[in-house]
């Protein structure tokens, strides 16, 4: 069984999560530059199994895509060439930046380390996997 892999898109930098081999945890991976995305994943996937790709999907409150989708969009479609054999699901994104915030405050990180993006990116991707294992047990 392969891994699940989560991925918060965003226009500087990319969150990574993934499962471990049984599917079930979600674990932050690592947080990467936007440009470096197709190179991480080649030698990602080179190394572990991947079953699915999750891909926020950023919505409105009033469930409309947002603007990011005009970014994401583009990089689904590549993900989709580049893995023609690996399903991509989008899983709503909403609200992840403010939990992984208050994760991040919650677990009494100092100010400097909750100002971190990058660290918000990998808890965010991490929020979106743990989600979508979530809805697949119910």
């Amino acid at each position: 069984m392969g891994r699940i892999l989560a991925i918060d898109y965003g226009q500087k930098r990319v969150g990574i999560a993934v499962t471990d081999q049984l599917q079930l945890i979600a674990n932050g991976l690592t947080t990467i530059l936007t440009p470096e995305i197709f190179s991480f994943l080649e030698n990602y996937t080179k190394q572990e199994p991947v079953d699915v790709f999750v891909v926020g999907l950023p919505k409105q409150m009033n469930n409309e895509p947002s603007e990011s989708m005009k970014y994401i969009t583009p990089f689904v479609n590549g993900l989709k060439k580049r893995y023609p054999s690996i399903p991509v699901v989008f899983f709503d994104e909403r609200f992840t930046s403010k939990i992984a915030q208050q994760t991040m405050l919650e677990s009494g990180l100092h100010k400097k380390k909750r100002q971190d993006k990058a660290l918000v990116d990998q808890i965010s991707a991490t929020i979106i996997l743990q989600s979508y294992l979530e809805s697949k047990r119910l």
